[in-house]
């Protein structure tokens, strides 16, 4: 009588929860910190080279147009942070993931800041241009209302003492705030407004020089790779606050560093 083959031992499977894990992301987001800051200053020292040293003068707006290489990479930045804020917010609330939450808490500010730079730069160039810091523009309009939704997010996850219930509320503001995201993005094409449509689109040829467009795009992976530097610090500061009761923390604390960094 055969006997059939004893089964092959499987593989354990790998869950998503261990590479969550504060501890694992601790570390690994300490290792990475470095090469986000090289890499930040490197492009935004070629960016900026380029966009003030090289590229030529816009013959309609004079020098004044390259504040665009500063404010179009913020403005983008602005909206890319949010969503993915709104993201991670959504995902720790839906699936009570704490370091999801956490994330989303660390993008707050850095996003908040680019909305800012966007804003300010944006009055900068429409002084010369328009005439006036600032109008109530559709596009302008709604950018605002985007930096009040960010500090509106801070306010309310740092007013509530229980991290749990913080995540929650902010995963819901933020959640109902995404909605100004493509009301930003295509209020140049849904309403009369003042500001210039768009010079980058992914199905038309770009309506400007080499020079610009790479000073632009040199400066757009300066901010990326700087908002994962500050955003990693910032996530890395808040899981000791939260984990400061935990194994590990204790372990970081005495000097052995946290398991499986």
């Amino acid at each position: 009588m055969s006997t059939l083959p004893s089964p092959t031992p499987s593989v354990p499977a790998l869950r998503w929860s261990t590479y969550a894990a504060p501890s694992r992301f601790y570390g690994l987001a300490g290792r990475l910190l470095p090469w986000m800051w090289t890499a930040a200053l490197v492009f935004a020292a070629a960016g900026l080279w380029v966009g003030f040293a090289i590229a030529p003068t816009d013959f309609q707006q004079g020098e004044v147009y390259r504040i665009i290489f500063i404010h179009v990479p913020a403005a983008w930045m602005s909206m890319l942070i949010y969503l993915v804020m709104a993201f991670w917010a959504a995902w720790g609330w839906m699936l009570n993931a704490r370091l999801a939450s956490m994330y989303a808490r660390a993008l707050a500010p850095t996003g908040a800041l680019f909305t800012f730079l966007a804003l300010w730069t944006g009055a900068l160039w429409g002084k010369p241009t328009w005439g006036t810091w600032w109008v109530w523009d559709a596009r302008l309009t709604s950018e605002f209302i985007l930096l009040l939704l960010y500090l509106g997010y801070i306010a309310l996850t740092e007013a509530i003492d229980d991290p749990r219930r913080a995540a929650n509320a902010g995963a819901l503001l933020a959640l109902v705030g995404a909605v100004n995201i493509p009301i930003i993005y295509f209020s140049v094409r849904w309403w009369n407004t003042l500001h210039q449509g768009a010079s980058i689109s992914l199905t038309a040829a770009p309506k400007m020089a080499a020079t610009m467009l790479l000073s632009m795009l040199l400066l757009t992976i300066s901010f990326w790779a700087y908002s994962f530097a500050v955003v990693f610090t910032r996530a890395r500061a808040i899981v000791l606050e939260q984990e400061a009761d935990t194994e590990w923390v204790r372990a970081l604390a005495a000097g052995a560093g946290p398991r499986g960094s």
